[in-house]
This record gives C-alpha cells, sequence and structure tokens, in this order.
C-alpha cells in the first residue's frame, strides 16, 4: 500500500477539494481511502495540490520522432500532410520505431503528470502480421515505463478489408478477453482517420470489428482538410457523413471539431458522441478554436489532447489546458480552470469508456499527481487549484503514481532512465540516416 501524504489540497475531479487530505492506495493498484494508515509506504506531498492522473485522449505517438520538421510549419495540411508521409517513408516505420517513439512520447507525458495516452496510430507499413508487432511494441513502452496506454489501431487510405483484419488480430492479441486488459493498463480502440481519408466502408468494417471485440471507436472530424474534402467528393459536412456512416453514436468520440456551423453542432448534441478538444494543435494548424464551452454547455462530454508531434511538437497536456482556458472567450464563453482540468481528466477518461479513470474516488484506480505550489511561480497565487493553469506555463509534477506505483519521484522518472529513452530514439534516427 502507499500512502500519499500532507497534500494542501486534494483536487478530485468530482466536485470535491479536500483540504489536507491524504490518499491510501491500496495493493490492487485502486484507491482504498482518503485516510492516514500508520506502518506503510508514505509518498510527501506537502506543498502539493493533488490531481487525478491526466488523460491525454488524442495523441499521434509515432510523431514524437518527426517534431520540427521543415516544411511542417505554418502550412496547410493538403501540403503539411504529403511531407510528414515522406518523413515516415524516409525513416521506415516498424515496431523498432514504433517502441522508441512511444517510449519517448509516454516518458514525457509521465513527466508532464499524464498518466494514460490515447495513441491513435495512423501510419502502417506493408503488413504481414496484421501489424500485431507495431502494437505490441507501443504496448510493450507502456508497460516498462508504467503508463497507461489506449492503442487506436487507425486508418488513412488503407484498403477497408486489411484495416479492419488488422484491428481485429490486434484486438486479439492485446486484449483478448475484451477491449481493456484486466489491470487497465492496455485498451484498444479503432479509428479511421476521417472522412477525408477514408472510405464509408472502411468505417463499416472498423465498427463491425469494434462490435465484435468491444472496442471503443474515434475518429478525426472538421479538420480543415476534412470539410474541404467532404464537399468536394460528397457534397455534405463531414459530421453528416459520420452520420449516414454510423459514426454518430454515443461510443464514438470525435477529435478536433472546428468550424462548427449550427446545424453541425445539433448533429454532435443529439448523438451522443463524446469530443476531444486539441487546441495546441488546430491553432497552429489554423483551424481555429472549437467550440468546447458550447458542447459542454449542452451536455456533450468534453475530452482533452494534445494531437502528435507533427503538429503539436510537445505532449505537455497540462499546457494545453492552459491554452483551452485563454482562448475559450474566442469560440463563445470564458472556462475556468476547474472546468478545464475536468475536461483533462474525467471528461477525457469517460470518453475513452474509463469511468475508473480521471477522478480521485474510493475504488478507482490510483493514479494521481501531486503538483508543488510552493515555488516562486505560485507566490501570491490566491486559488492554488486555478493557478495549476494559470501560473507556470511549463509546470512539471513533483510526484507521479499509476495504479499505485511511484513512477515519478521528485520529478525524476523512476520506471527507466530518462537518457536512455532519449538516447535510443536519436541513436535510431540517426541510423537510419534522418539525424
Amino acid at each position: 500500500m502507499l500512502n500519499v501524504t500532507g497534500a494542501q489540497t486534494v483536487w478530485t475531479g468530482t466536485g470535491e477539494e479536500l483540504a489536507g487530505a491524504d490518499v491510501q492506495c491500496g495493493d490492487d493498484g485502486r484507491i482504498r481511502s482518503f485516510d492516514r494508515t500508520e506502518g506503510v509506504e508514505t509518498l510527501d506531498a506537502a506543498g502539493c495540490v493533488v490531481t487525478p492522473g491526466l488523460v491525454n485522449a488524442h495523441h499521434h505517438l509515432l510523431q514524437t520522432a518527426f517534431r520540427t520538421l521543415p516544411g511542417t510549419r505554418g502550412v496547410p495540411m493538403a501540403q503539411w500532410l504529403p511531407t510528414m508521409a515522406a518523413a515516415y517513408t524516409a525513416v521506415g516505420v516498424d515496431d523498432e520505431l514504433a517502441h522508441a517513439a512511444a517510449s519517448a512520447g509516454l516518458a514525457e507525458a509521465l513527466l508532464c503528470g499524464v498518466t494514460t495516452v490515447a495513441d491513435h496510430h495512423l501510419t502502417w507499413p506493408p503488413l504481414t502480421d496484421g501489424g500485431v508487432a507495431i502494437a505490441s511494441a507501443t504496448a510493450t513502452a507502456a508497460r516498462e515505463l508504467g503508463a497507461r496506454l489506449v492503442f487506436v489501431r487507425g486508418s488513412a487510405r488503407d484498403d477497408a478489408e486489411t484495416a479492419a483484419a488488422s484491428a481485429a488480430a490486434i484486438a486479439a492479441a492485446l486484449v483478448p478477453h475484451g477491449g481493456v486488459t484486466d489491470d487497465g493498463v492496455v485498451q484498444v480502440a479503432v479509428g479511421p482517420a476521417g472522412v477525408h481519408s477514408d472510405s464509408p466502408d472502411t468505417f463499416r468494417l472498423m465498427a463491425e470489428v469494434a462490435a465484435a471485440h468491444g472496442l471503443r471507436r474515434r475518429t478525426q472530424a472538421n479538420e480543415q482538410v476534412d470539410v474541404v474534402i467532404a464537399a468536394e467528393r460528397h457534397g455534405r459536412r463531414p459530421l453528416q457523413l459520420l452520420a449516414e456512416w454510423g459514426w454518430l453514436a454515443p461510443d464514438v468520440t470525435l477529435a478536433h471539431l472546428c468550424d462548427l456551423t449550427p446545424a453541425d453542432l445539433a448533429l454532435v448534441v443529439e448523438s451522443g458522441v463524446t469530443a476531444t478538444h486539441a487546441p495546441g494543435c488546430d491553432l497552429p494548424m489554423g483551424w481555429g478554436v472549437a467550440p468546447m464551452a458550447a458542447l459542454a454547455d449542452a451536455g456533450v462530454t468534453v475530452g482533452l489532447g494534445t494531437s502528435g508531434g507533427g503538429s503539436n511538437d510537445a505532449g505537455h497536456l497540462l499546457a494545453d489546458a492552459r491554452l483551452a482556458l485563454q482562448v475559450a472567450p474566442l469560440a463563445g464563453r470564458p472556462v475556468s480552470a476547474r472546468e478545464v482540468l475536468g475536461w483533462a481528466t474525467r471528461g477525457s477518461a469517460d470518453g475513452l469508456g474509463r469511468f475508473d479513470l480521471g477522478r480521485l474516488a474510493v475504488g478507482a484506480r490510483a493514479d494521481l499527481v501531486c503538483w508543488d505550489v510552493t515555488g516562486v511561480a505560485d507566490a501570491g497565487v490566491a486559488d492554488p487549484v486555478a493557478g495549476l493553469l494559470w501560473a507556470s506555463p511549463g509546470r512539471r509534477p513533483r510526484h507521479v503514481v499509476v495504479g499505485g506505483r511511484v513512477v515519478v519521484r521528485d520529478g525524476v522518472l523512476q520506471t527507466r532512465p530518462e537518457a536512455d529513452v532519449v538516447g535510443r530514439l536519436q541513436a535510431l534516427l540517426a541510423a537510419r540516416g534522418t539525424r
């Protein structure tokens, strides 16, 4: 067992804030109580605000190996896509690269207070094993580091039957007894990239795999190129197509959702889908500010994601939460820090169907973050919970706990040497002639 003790405040993500409470983590990796137990291991959280582990609901971990590439900054998506594709081809996407890139992305996530990452993997070489090696390598990286992973078997212009067969093979290999492993560490979902790249057949077959294996569904909607191609090819808006193709439903999460018309917004609200905000991608790509406050006001569950290193070169979800807080008035109304923290924790988790994550409650997974608020960046802050977002844009946590296990202690990754994670990715890229 582990007692997280001495916190200034425990923000539970469920509407409660417990001043001076301890958090007791049981041997089963779940929260047992908010009382202190003597004679067990303790983790000093004095001077900290404790929150649930952040949940990054939309990432592309492979892109961790492709950050700040020439030709990918300040360009239209129609130019960005082939530039990234050429980079993938030059390096060669395989299980070795997937492991190294995921290790770096997940290590960064943990060091930034993110305990769960949904990895929408869209780039596949010709497959001989159904993509199981790439998916397994990514899952192995998560287990080595102590992070939770949602591996989304994506598709981008892939053959529909090949993509569906691959999704089924990955689900059978990684989560043979349902969509999530018993320990809650690995989850599998399916997710075409969007109507701009994938056919109705891909969406239909992926939905059949999801139904057969108990998987969640995820896709992207209303990216710049999405809107243009949907109009050119189909004479529809992207969300109209998703409705026609059976992909506006409560088991579906939609990322981005920029440039929503009133009719678009009504479709989202009526369908029961959940939404993922990714302002750290949407703004630099020029797509605008998604109206997440309006969706939340209408009852839509809203989560938060960073997207990948090709568009948002940091996996720092708290920094993107701060950005979401700052730009929200441009898309309707101001939002509070607590509301956005809710998106980054409970909202993201609920969109994944993971009601055991994103909150500090008895029986929930013991994933939590201790944020030190005693430094100069927090001097004069009247509300330390709000200050997590408003103050110190590059804030990193003191401690991170996943399933009752300390994976970051005093700002240092405990599960693998950070230098080893960095060195392996850099060496691999150098060996393949790209660095």
